[in-house]
């Protein structure tokens, strides 16, 4: 009989090795994020402040002071100056839309029942491809645009040839044009990788006091 317990142990031993294994085996979060799942996340302004804060303030913290503080981020104001209105708006996204779709992502932990948020390896991860984006964004497209439109407006002109356009000659005037689109691009560049985190312009400060 005691063979015959010594062989059940033996055989039961394995099974809870396997077991171990399993309950140790990483976890599908593990893995690293593509590039396409990092910017899907941070196109969005509001979920990129989401990371901003828990990122400076780098504890759990409650979804009615994140709605608070990216509402002022949001809205260019005070703590104080945000409205029930815009903080309700903030809120409501957040809770449904945004914090959801981080968590699954791993971006962050969100405990929808008791409204708290708490950063993870991945939150510190991510924050590599984080940009600060300031109250309003400078308006690239409408800068591209407003040169085409006088770049086409001055070929009009100059085939038109209406003074005092034609003090200069046209390949001057080609020169002109190539090169106000050179200088704009590389200034698009450079502006874009300062705004990156670590580089040129501060993050946005939180407007809250932590109390121990």
């Amino acid at each position: 009989m005691i063979d015959v317990a010594q062989q059940q142990r033996t055989a039961d031993a394995p099974a809870g090795g396997d077991v171990d294994e399993g309950d140790a085996s990483p976890d599908a979060d593990d893995d690293p994020l593509t590039k396409g799942e990092i910017f899907e996340v941070l196109r969005n302004q509001r979920r990129r402040y989401v990371l901003q804060f828990l990122k400076q303030d780098d504890r759990p913290v409650e979804l009615g002071d994140l709605a608070q503080q990216v509402a002022a981020w949001e809205y260019d104001t005070t703590l104080e100056g945000v409205t029930p209105e815009q903080r309700k708006r903030v809120y409501t996204t957040l809770q449904q839309t945004h914090l959801p779709k981080m968590d699954t992502a791993g971006i962050l932990c969100f405990d929808s029942d008791l409204g708290v948020i708490e950063a993870t390896e991945r939150t510190r991860d991510i924050s590599v491809y984080l940009e600060i984006v300031p109250g309003r964004e400078f308006a690239w497209r409408e800068l591209y645009l407003s040169l085409g439109a006088i770049s086409c407006a001055l070929v009009a002109a100059l085939w038109l040839q209406i003074y005092p356009l034609t003090l200069l000659a046209d390949l001057t005037w080609t020169a002109l044009i190539a090169g106000t689109f050179t200088l704009t691009a590389a200034a698009h560049i450079y502006h874009e990788r300062n705004m990156r985190l670590g580089h040129g312009d501060q993050p946005p400060e939180l407007s809250y006091s932590t109390e121990e």
